[in-house]
């Protein structure tokens, strides 16, 4: 089995041009003494919309790692698969992130929740966790209520996990369990992770979901002190779940969406830097955005191209907005209209689409729209591309910046 090290951020190059400027950002971070290993990403949504291959993913990664000599770790991710999407991934991935979400709620098969139940009496009753005040109050009618809710997910989660171990020797799972309305408490973790160690699953990492929305591109809305207690919580559980159920011993909290989620940033870092556990977190969808940014401080055919996209993104909004309704919070009334973006400089277009809420020009909504539309640039084909190409320097030094310095130094130092 291949060991995920201790510290991972996972990148999306949705385009396959800015591997080398993500890697760049890792590479800096190393030299302020700190080690984050990237593990590139990219959906299979993500693949469909844009028209590309998996393989696609690997090959820009492996260019950038021998482009900057990189001798450190790094992984690709089938991100989000399940029986169905697996298999083109097989030869191209070492990380994979079995998506189990649509199955929680699933009703579990013939006697498995009475079994589970009868398996484990020490999920029953006072449950104290190191690291955790008091401790878990846990009826057996709790653990028959979420052990019914999640062992359908976590059965699927063997299934594919299995599967994935018969055509492969080395790789790393993770399972996700974020893509659902309700967000699981620490509880609840407790149970899904024993539930996995009994189904053989020798998972690196989990994605709950979180309190809170974490809404793509934009920072984290919710309860900060909430969110910090069940952050905690929850590595508590993780620890104590490896100690009692032979879990990997690098087994870490996964963050999904959690690209641009400043306000939480510090406090993942001191948790982190409290209890020494490790911890991925995705940040995909940023570097699209820096894209753009860099095409409209570039000015010329970038700046029109940028521009046009944000004017096809209005007349389809409700169709971009569909697929990602429950992360995204768009106020139509706050968006520009397409008539005054036309009338921006590269400079004003840049400051409303970068991620700098102190900025007078930032604006959220603008933002949001434009992190889920890179569907259309994918529409402009080579246009969009050369652009990128013809610009490589302006756009990689934005994407470089946007990470190293907003999230990374963010999270990684105190």
């Amino acid at each position: 089995m291949l060991t995920l090290e201790k510290y991972t951020i996972g990148v999306g190059d949705r385009f396959a041009h800015q591997a080398k400027a993500q890697l760049q950002a890792c590479v800096q971070l190393t030299d302020d003494g700190v080690e984050v290993v990237p593990v590139w990403n990219k959906s299979n949504r993500e693949h469909s919309f844009i028209g590309s291959e998996p393989q696609s993913v690997f090959d820009a990664a492996k260019e950038a790692v021998e482009g900057l000599a990189w001798d450190k770790g790094w992984h690709v991710d089938a991100d989000h698969i399940n029986m169905g999407t697996v298999d083109k991934y097989l030869d191209c991935s070492d990380f994979f992130t079995i998506d189990v979400a649509d199955y929680i709620g699933q009703q579990p098969e013939g006697d498995a929740v009475t079994a589970f139940v009868e398996k484990h009496p020490e999920l029953v009753g006072s449950v104290t966790i190191e690291g955790i005040d008091d401790p878990f109050d846990i009826t057996s009618q709790y653990v028959e209520e979420v052990a019914a809710k999640y062992l359908g997910a976590v059965a699927e989660a063997g299934k594919i996990y299995r599967y994935i171990e018969s055509k492969k020797a080395d790789f790393i799972a993770e399972v996700s369990m974020d893509e659902t309305d309700a967000p699981q408490t620490p509880p609840e973790l407790l149970i899904i992770l024993t539930a996995l160690a009994d189904e053989g699953v020798r998972l690196q990492t989990i994605a709950p979901k979180f309190t809170g929305r974490f809404n793509k591109g934009v920072d984290y809305v919710g309860d900060l002190v909430q969110f910090e207690k069940e952050f905690n919580d929850d590595l508590a559980v993780i620890a104590h779940a490896i100690a009692n159920y032979g879990l990997p011993e690098n087994l870490k909290l996964s963050v999904h969406s959690g690209s641009d989620k400043f306000s939480i940033y510090p406090i993942i870092g001191n948790a982190l830097r409290r209890t020494g556990a490790g911890v991925h977190v995705k940040t995909a969808g940023t570097t699209w955005l820096e894209e753009l940014i860099g095409l409209a401080e570039a000015g010329g055919d970038g700046l029109v191209l940028a521009k046009g996209i944000y004017a096809k993104a209005l007349e389809n909004v409700d169709a971009l907005c569909e697929p990602y309704a429950s992360v995204i919070d768009i106020d139509s009334a706050k968006l520009p209209t397409a008539e005054e973006v036309e009338s921006w400089s590269g400079e004003d277009y840049a400051n409303s689409l970068r991620h700098v809420q102190e900025h007078p020009q930032f604006n959220m909504h603008f933002r949001q729209l434009l992190h889920i539309a890179f569907k259309l640039a994918a529409k402009e084909g080579t246009r969009y591309t050369d652009l990128l190409e013809a610009n490589a320097d302006v756009v990689g030094k934005n994407v470089t910046e946007n990470l190293y310095d907003r999230h990374f130094k963010r999270l990684f130092i105190a």
